[in-house]
């Protein structure tokens, strides 16, 4: 089976909707249990998007 590529795929970024805060919330507990340390946390968040929000 042949991988997608980019220009392939159907889904555009602007077609994608901002995750509710609570769905946000709950993958951020998932990714922190399944973390090895506080840096592998950050990077798996940041990478998903849904790093915390910083407190002005």
């Amino acid at each position: 089976m042949v991988a997608k590529t980019a220009a392939e795929d159907d889904t555009v970024d602007e077609e994608l909707e901002p995750l509710a805060d609570e769905t946000a919330h709950q993958a951020q507990r998932v990714v922190a249990a399944y973390a090895d340390n506080a840096d592998e946390c950050r990077m798996l968040l940041a990478m998903l998007g849904i790093g915390p929000t910083k407190l002005d």
